[in-house]
């Protein structure tokens, strides 16, 4: 991984732990040359904490992707830091408890329209925050998971999923002409605190792991962070609109 990522600035988003994804993508990125400013939402001195643990440390930005003020600031905010970025992680997803867990059939249309905004939605606010920072070459990359199936629990936020990887191509469609690409990372489950926060997620963890032909580590976001790493880089510059997966296989195996 080292020099991958050479004098690239990235924007990390989504760490709540050091758990997250989102924090060994942007200690990966570090690892492989970038300089990593992240953000946080809600809790933002545990955020700063977790920041400290990173092979360097890096600031922390509030940003709440629902509030058009935070969004209206995140340039200026960003070049306190770094003049310009060359690489965005969107690791942004939130529903309602009544969105989950085998509720989808009586959901109420204010947790789904929570959901879609702060899952779907978000990336292209994300984007359009950041697109003054942005030049030729950079990199949007935005975190998946399978929306193909049913997923026991997963219920409006597989649809949001759904709804992400839509606006990804639209994304795709409408700042290609710029030289900005912009992509997905379909994840395979990690015992993340945003995955313990889904109901049920935990009755299809084991078959992943006996079905991916890779095998499937549930403990370690470690090769998801590369892929994101190497979407982030230089190394795959006519690749956009796409979802690309990082779990094992699992989802080219039959039942």
């Amino acid at each position: 991984m080292s020099g991958l990522l050479d004098g690239k600035r990235i924007l990390v988003t989504g760490i709540i732990t050091d758990a997250s994804i989102a924090f060994h993508a942007a200690k990966a990125a570090q690892e492989a040359g970038a300089t990593v400013v992240l953000t946080g939402f809600g809790r933002l001195s545990l955020v700063k904490r977790v920041a400290q643990r990173l092979p360097q440390e890096a600031p922390v930005i509030e940003l709440d992707v629902q509030d058009q003020e935070h969004l209206d600031a995140l340039a200026d905010n960003v070049r306190e830091h770094v003049d310009g970025l060359d690489g965005v992680l969107h690791s942004i997803g939130f529903a309602p408890m009544d969105a989950l867990g085998g509720n989808f059939l009586n959901t109420e249309w204010k947790d789904v329209a929570t959901a879609v905004e702060v899952s779907a939605y978000s990336f292209k606010s994300l984007a359009m925050a950041c697109k003054p920072l942005l030049g030729r070459g950079s990199s949007l990359v935005g975190m998946d998971f399978d929306n193909t199936v049913a997923w026991p629990g997963y219920d409006w936020m597989g649809v949001a999923k759904a709804a992400l990887e839509a606006t990804t191509r639209y994304l795709a469609r409408d700042l290609g002409p710029e030289g900005i690409r912009a992509n997905l990372v379909a994840a395979g489950p990690v015992r993340t605190m945003a995955a313990k926060s889904i109901p049920g997620f935990d009755t299809f963890e084991e078959a992943w792991v006996q079905r991916s032909p890779l095998g499937w580590d549930l403990g370690d976001p470690t090769p998801v962070a590369r892929t994101i790493c190497a979407l982030l880089s230089d190394w795959l510059p006519a690749t956009t609109g796409e979802v690309v997966h990082a779990d094992g296989g699992y989802h080219a195996m039959g039942a």
